[in-house]
C-alpha cells in the first residue's frame, strides 16, 4: 500500500463512528433539522458523498440523474417510514451503502445507467427511512423533506466535485479513496 491509500484509510477509520445510525436531536422545526440530519451523521454523509464521487465516473445520464435517483430514494424511503411501513435492516443497509459505494470507487466500477441509478436509489432508500424515523417531534413534515432533500443534493454535489477532481489524478488516488469508505462501511456494519 502506497503512502496516500495509508493516509486515506487512516483517516477514514479515524472518523467511524461506532455504529451506524441516524443522528436525531437537531433542534425544533423542519427545515433546519432535515437539513442537518444528513450532514451531522457520518454514515450519512459519507454514503452520499461517495455515491457523488462514483457517479463521476459513470455515464453523462448517469452523472446528472444521480442527484435526483438520490433525492428520489431517499423520499421513497421517507414516505414508507411515514406510512407506517417497516423495513428490516435500515442501520446495516446504511453501511452497507457506504462499504458498497467505496467498493464501486475502489474497482472503478462503470454500470448502465438502468443499474445504477436503481442501486443509488436503492442505497437511499434506507437513508430516508431513517431520517423519516427520527424526525423531530412537532417538525413540518414537507419543510424536513426539503431540508434533507437539499443537503441530500448538495452532499451529492460535493461528491461529484471531489470525483471530477481527482479523475484528473492517476486512479490510485481514487481508489485509494474507495478503499477507505469500503473499510469504513466495513466498519459501521459491523
Amino acid at each position: 500500500m502506497n503512502r496516500l491509500t495509508k493516509t486515506l484509510l487512516t483517516a477514514g477509520l479515524m472518523l467511524t463512528a461506532t455504529a451506524a445510525s441516524a443522528h436525531p436531536g437537531h433542534g425544533e422545526g423542519g427545515f433546519t433539522s432535515g437539513l442537518l440530519h444528513p450532514m451531522l451523521g457520518l454514515d450519512h454523509l459519507l454514503a452520499m458523498a461517495a455515491i457523488g464521487f462514483w457517479s463521476m465516473r459513470q455515464s453523462k445520464v448517469m452523472q446528472r440523474g444521480t442527484p435526483l435517483f438520490m433525492i428520489g430514494g431517499m423520499f421513497l424511503g421517507a414516505g414508507l417510514a411515514f406510512a407506517g411501513l417497516s423495513i428490516p435492516g435500515v442501520e446495516t443497509g446504511i453501511a452497507l451503502s457506504v462499504m458498497l459505494a467505496g467498493v464501486l470507487i475502489a474497482t472503478l466500477a462503470k454500470l448502465p445507467t438502468a443499474v445504477g441509478g436503481t442501486l443509488v436509489a436503492a442505497f437511499m432508500v434506507f437513508h430516508g427511512f431513517a431520517h423519516a424515523v427520527e424526525m423531530p417531534m412537532g417538525a413540518h413534515f414537507a419543510a424536513y423533506m426539503a431540508g434533507f432533500g437539499l443537503a441530500t443534493a448538495a452532499i451529492a454535489f460535493a461528491g461529484r466535485g471531489l470525483g471530477a477532481l481527482l479523475m484528473k489524478t492517476d486512479s490510485r488516488i481514487s481508489r485509494g479513496v474507495g478503499v477507505a469508505l469500503a473499510a469504513t462501511g466495513a466498519l459501521l456494519a459491523a
